[in-house]
């Protein structure tokens, strides 16, 4: 599996590049901003997006989606934050973003292919209501659910530190100890790391 990190915008966000390295198939995971940068990963190897998929609707996520021509997806109790800025928080950060609509609304539970690579669809409420992350053989992209050794915030609007708590427990923790973490923000971790070593949950 082709995983290709690209840290963008002035929230410091990690897009990632996830494809299959025989067909070059690929998805990129919440393009926030400096489509030129994504675009230059894309092109240097040879990829075939197939999708831009958001882990969530926050600004720092959703920036690029509009840059590319693909269709965008999203879990449906995120889908009207790609179209309002106050949902989407862009307006507290002084300017107003609307990306295309959703054209495939992603559900708990859905098997996402690009090539041989698959991604299942967990849905991890929490940090926003629609928050998924996505789940391969051995790393899962956890969107603003999961950081090393952190959480995503769950005082903006919508978030809920009860969701974002059961949903990492449940859904998360149960997952094998080696499980890469790659996370919407900052270095990569595992499941077992956080287990041991995240001070947000007991």
């Amino acid at each position: 599996m082709i995983i290709e990190t690209i840290v963008v915008g002035m929230m410091e966000t990690n897009c990632y590049i996830v494809g299959d390295e025989s067909t070059k198939e690929a998805f990129i995971i919440d393009p926030g901003s400096d489509y030129k940068k994504i675009k230059n990963i894309i092109d240097k190897g040879g990829l075939k997006p197939q999708a831009v998929i958001n882990t969530h609707g926050h600004g720092d996520h959703i920036g690029a989606n509009n840059n590319f021509d693909l269709p965008v997806w999203i879990h449906g109790a995120d889908a009207e934050f790609l179209q309002d800025p106050s949902k989407n928080l862009s307006g507290a950060l002084g300017f107003l973003l609307k990306t295309k609509a959703a054209s495939r609304i992603l559900k708990e539970g859905e098997v996402l292919t690009a090539g041989r690579v698959k991604l299942e669809v967990m849905h991890t409420p929490g940090h926003t209501p629609g928050s998924i992350c996505l789940k391969g053989d051995s790393a899962i992209f956890t969107g603003d659910t999961l950081f090393c050794e952190g959480i995503g915030r769950t005082d903006l609007a919508y978030g809920s530190e009860e969701d974002i708590l059961s949903s990492i427990k449940e859904k998360l923790f149960i997952l094998p100890d080696d499980y890469a973490v790659y996370p919407g923000h900052g270095p990569c971790s595992t499941i077992g790391h956080e287990k041991h070593n995240n001070p947000f949950i007991s």
